[in-house]
């Protein structure tokens, strides 16, 4: 055998084994797990914690919400109910991320002020969804 033809069984064999072993380490269409449209992912509502600073007619809110990520904004908007019963409404509103961004769950603050008697229950929704809220 000349020096040519054995260089190029060696590159035969070597390229054979490089796309045996690339087309063994590909999955199969039957090895991935088939993802249905009906599952959803399970939402919780965030955690909350105000601090409510009353002066002369006023409330001063601040908290912070613990979001999925960094990149998550908050905006919240206060306003005094007083058809059900008096209290504060604070409504906080987290859309969806559609960027990229590291998911971890971080805090970020929000303050709003209203103008309603001392001593009234506050209730805070966080997109349309009832929250719980604790003291710091």
């Amino acid at each position: 055998m000349t020096f040519n033809m054995r260089l190029s069984t060696v590159a035969v064999i070597i390229a054979l084994a490089v796309f045996g072993g690339f087309a063994l380490s590909v999955p199969r269409a039957r090895e991935i797990k088939d993802i249905s449209p009906t599952q959803t992912l399970a939402t919780t509502t965030p955690t909350l914690t105000l601090r409510d600073v009353y002066k002369k007619g006023v409330h001063t809110i601040s908290g912070s919400v613990t979001a999925p990520d960094a990149c998550t904004t908050v905006s919240a908007v206060a306003a005094f109910a007083s058809s059900t019963g008096p209290n504060i409404l604070i409504n906080l509103t987290m859309p969806p991320d559609t960027g990229r961004c590291l998911e971890m769950p971080t805090k970020i603050p929000f303050s709003v002020t209203v103008a309603a008697p001392s001593q009234v229950p506050i209730e805070v929704h966080v997109n349309g969804v009832h929250a719980d809220t604790t003291n710091p």
